[in-house]
């Protein structure tokens, strides 16, 4: 059996280890000028026109967004079923109620229509989720955003550097945009997110809550040989500041971002060629003026393919080859399903989903010899 491939592996080179030793040598380990910069990087990445706010996670950004814009009890927010727990948690972080609805078959992104359906007089924002880096329909959820005055908080945990429109996710006219840099992201620093938005005031406020509610940043307080060691608490904040360690590494793999993209792309549409004449259903791909981050490379497996999801994974690990599953939806988690009564019944298309999706390994460190095995393991077990 070949060495186990793993479903997941970071692109590490030797400008970011090198980065973060000067980072060390200089003394700033914590949020410091290193994030600072990062932070500018991340706005001229984008184009201009926002403000970035460097976080410890997503699940810090999408928190501080939601806090930030005034979300609270008696509220709802409508996200989708088929995302990680963290996207809807940090509604209950604010004591609101996230509404989960279904996604589109399709795309496996948040269903406008079911969008619609669900908004009530309680509804404060949209949370959409960018699924495996696949924008969404951002032009319907925006025309119902205006039309019911909710706010919009993007989850591009999946999506950088994704398109919508010929934009950047991120640079749309969404209220904030959330992005991951966990360790199996395209653009990863272990943990990590970047919160950017065209709002002063709420860039304002998650940088002074995500340091204890604090007005002025250690940085700030300690860069100079004048700089006063005093501040104020405006608010009960939280610990979700991002490090100069963690900034070190995003310069440099923010800079290798688009080459990130085609090669992933380019194994995407290796996938794509050699699946195609078996009882699959390819991962959905946008228009051809559009850019796919290509995060996850969802393989569904068609019920007359004469295996089922958990035994084709099992044979996979078999083959010394790991895969994994995004994701159990939100409603078979006993939290979420027992909380707000959900039933599988809710959500066809994403428990139909759920029940024959895999994802494939897809990441830059794949080698010519790694993405011929993937090929061969899954037409074997599927033409075996």
């Amino acid at each position: 059996m070949r060495e186990f491939l793993p479903f997941a592996a970071p692109d590490i080179g030797e400008e970011e280890i090198a980065e973060v030793v000067d980072s060390m040598r200089s003394g700033w380990i914590t949020t410091g000028p290193k994030t600072k910069r990062f932070e500018t990087d991340f706005v001229e990445f984008l184009g201009g026109g926002v403000e970035a706010v460097a976080v410890n996670s997503a699940t810090a950004g999408l928190h501080l967004a939601v806090e930030a814009l005034g979300i609270g009890p008696g509220d709802e927010v409508i996200t989708t079923t088929h995302t990680f727990t963290a996207t809807a948690e940090v509604v209950r972080y604010v004591g609101a109620d996230p509404v989960l609805v279904d996604v589109d078959s399709a795309t496996i992104n948040i269903d406008p229509e079911s969008i619609r359906k669900a908004i009530t007089r309680r509804t404060k924002a949209l949370i959409p989720v960018h699924y495996g880096g696949l924008a969404c329909d951002m032009a319907a959820i925006t025309r119902i955003a205006r039309d019911h005055g909710l706010f919009i908080i993007e989850d591009a945990a999946h999506a950088l550097p994704a398109t919508w429109g010929g934009r950047l996710v991120g640079a749309l006219e969404s209220d904030a945009t959330v992005f991951s840099f966990y360790a199996t992201k395209p653009v990863a620093t272990g943990e990590g997110g970047m919160l950017v938005t065209r709002n002063s005031a709420l860039a304002r406020r998650a940088r002074t809550m995500r340091l204890h509610g604090i007005n002025r940043d250690a940085f700030d307080r300690y860069r100079t040989k004048g700089a006063s060691w005093s501040y104020e608490v405006i608010a009960p904040g939280f610990k979700y500041n991002m490090t100069d360690l963690a900034a070190a590494i995003g310069i440099h793999q923010l800079k290798k971002a688009y080459r990130f993209q085609k090669e992933r792309e380019a194994l995407a549409s290796e996938y794509n060629d050699a699946f195609c004449d078996l009882k699959v259903i390819l991962p959905p791909v946008p228009p051809s003026t559009e850019v796919h981050a290509w995060h996850l490379y969802p393989l569904r497996l068609r019920r007359d393919c004469g295996v089922g999801r958990d035994e084709f994974i099992g044979k996979m690990l078999e083959r010394g080859i790991g895969c994994s599953v995004h994701y159990i939806p939100l409603h078979l988690h006993p939290y979420w399903r027992d909380t707000y009564r959900l039933s599988p019944t809710n959500f066809p298309n994403s428990q139909e989903i759920f029940e024959t999706s895999i994802s494939l390994p897809l990441y830059t460190k794949m080698t010519p010899q790694d993405r011929r095995d993937v090929i061969a393991a899954v037409r074997g077990i599927l033409r075996g």
